[in-house]
Formats: structure tokens, sequence, C-alpha cells
């Protein structure tokens, strides 16, 4: 059975389903980062074995095996040290970062850079990123907590028509995604030649799909306005594509499509997690592992109203 090695630090859980565990280690002297991904049993869902789903359990080991699927511009990978296989999964190994985060402008115009390049079409990147977490909440029967709040009938709305809005997503020009842009994804800069941009980790979730998806997700975890942060991002997509105003309004209907329905998603697992217990459910509202979401979505309340006209 595999272990971590003795005197490797554990570092904050992270990742996706197929995490393991994080470590603090060194790779020939050099502080490294290392991650364990569990290789899916018989009782794990079968979509983690599936390459294009957005859960694929191995995918970071594969942006580790090439990392020039993802090395900009824009986003470029921090570096992969070792990639070690076995049984029951996959250790990488990639150099720690130390070093003050970008300003969250900088990283929107980032990500729009690194959406808006021409790409290698691989066929292990996540295809349905949205719709795939989407159908989780499908299987729990939509959004059945947030029933029981103010926010019902807009939920129901929104919920009812999430067919609708999943097409107008995917009419969005496509380009890379990350795939999980959230802050602490992106610890430092870099500066290759001409090219600058920010470094990331965590490329779990690195898949093609509807440009603006990243910079939707991203604005759920910064205080920069949405529109302040749609802007640097449509200038970093501008200095690589030809963007219509057309393509300009997709790109802006994807961000506004995920921003929300991520939102309600996300509100609706933290208030399911703490409903079970006493009190009445509006009582939990402030429940610190529920409040940072309801103020994530009240802060977006402009986007989600762009949904219900």
């Amino acid at each position: 059975m595999w272990q971590p090695e003795p005197g490797w630090t554990p570092l904050r859980p992270g990742g996706g389903p197929a995490t393991v565990g994080l470590w603090r280690a060194e790779v020939r002297g050099r502080p490294a980062v290392v991650k364990r991904l569990g290789r899916p049993t018989e009782d794990d869902p079968a979509v983690l074995s599936e390459p294009t789903h957005a859960g694929y359990w191995r995918r970071e080991a594969e942006v580790a095996l090439a990392p020039n699927t993802v090395d900009g511009p824009g986003l470029r990978s921090a570096e992969f040290l070792r990639v070690d296989e076995d049984d029951e999964g996959v250790t990488l190994w990639s150099a720690e970062l130390v070093d003050v985060p970008p300003p969250a402008l900088q990283v929107a115009h980032a990500l729009g850079r690194f959406a808006a390049a021409a790409y290698e079409d691989v066929p292990w990147a996540a295809r349905r990123t949205l719709l795939d977490r989407l159908a989780m909440a499908e299987e729990r029967g939509g959004w059945p907590t947030l029933a029981r709040t103010p926010m019902a009938d807009v939920a129901d709305l929104l919920w009812s028509r999430r067919g609708h809005w999943l097409g107008e997503y995917a009419a969005a020009p496509a380009g890379r995604l990350h795939g999980d842009a959230v802050p602490t994804n992106f610890p430092a800069n870099y500066a290759v030649g001409d090219d600058e941009g920010v470094l990331a980790v965590d490329w779990q979730g690195f898949g093609i799909g509807p440009i603006g998806t990243d910079l939707g997700y991203y604005a759920l975890s910064t205080r920069e306005d949405f529109e302040v942060l749609l802007g640097a991002f449509l200038d970093g997509v501008r200095q690589l594509r030809a963007t219509s105003a057309e393509d300009a309004a997709a790109i802006r209907l994807a961000a506004t499509v995920m921003c929300i329905f991520s939102a309600i998603s996300r509100a609706e697992w933290a208030l399911s997690r703490v409903a079970p217990g006493e009190g009445a459910l509006h009582g939990k509202f402030n429940h610190p592992s529920v409040a940072p979401y309801l103020r994530a979505l009240q802060r977006q309340l402009p986007q989600m109203e762009a949904l219900l006209t």
C-alpha cells in the first residue's frame, strides 16, 4: 500500500475527488510539493475514469507528462519535477512556488490570454465542465435546500431553464480552461522571453470549453467587481484573437452563466450540509461554513438578474 515518505510535511487538503493528499518535500535539494492521486476503485463513480469528464482522476498527471499543453501564453504550470505511477495511483512532484500572488486583474487578463491562444486538442481535456458539475446537482434533485429559503422562486426558475442557459453558454467561442480558477491556484508570476503571465497549480480541471468559463468561476472568489474583471479578461482575449462584438457578448454570457449556476450550486451545497442540524434553516445563514457562499452569491445579483430577464 502506498504511503507518504517519512519527513514529508502535510499541507492543506486540496484538489479533486482523486486527490489523496498534499505534502511539502524536496527533490534533489529543491523544495517541492507532492500530490498523490488515487486510482479509482470499483466502488468509485465510473465518470472518474472518463478522460473528458470534469472529474477525470489522472488529468493532472497528463498535464505533467505533456506540460507544453499549458505552457502559455497567459498561464503556465509550475515546473513538474517527477511523475511516479504505480498500481494504486500517481504521485506528482512539482516545484514549490513562494512568491507574492498576482493581483486579481492580472489573473483575469492572463486567463483571457490563455483561453484565446491556439491550443493542442488533447483527448484527456475536460469537455463539459459546467454540465458535468450540474449533473451532480441533478442527481440530488436540483437545489432542494434553496427551495426552503426566500430564494426558492429564483432558484426554481433558473433550474427549470438550465437547458436554455447551458445552450447559450456552449455557443461561446471555445478555448483552453484552467478549470478551477480560484486565487490560491495562481500563486506567482512568470516571465519567459517576451511572454509574461501567471503560474498556475492544480490542473485537474483543465479543459476545452466556452471562453469565459474561468472568468465566471474566478469572479466568485475575488473582491473585484464582475464587470471590471470581465474587462481585463476581454482585453487578454483580444490580444490573441480577433473578437467581434458578438463574440464579446457570447463570452460575457458564458461567464455569467458559469458564475451564477456555480454560485447557486455552491450555496446549495453549503446549506445542505448544515440543514439537518437543530434549528430553523434561516437561522443557519450566518453559519461560518455557509455565509461566505451566500455573500459570494449576493455580490453577483446583477449577473443573476441578467439571467432572469
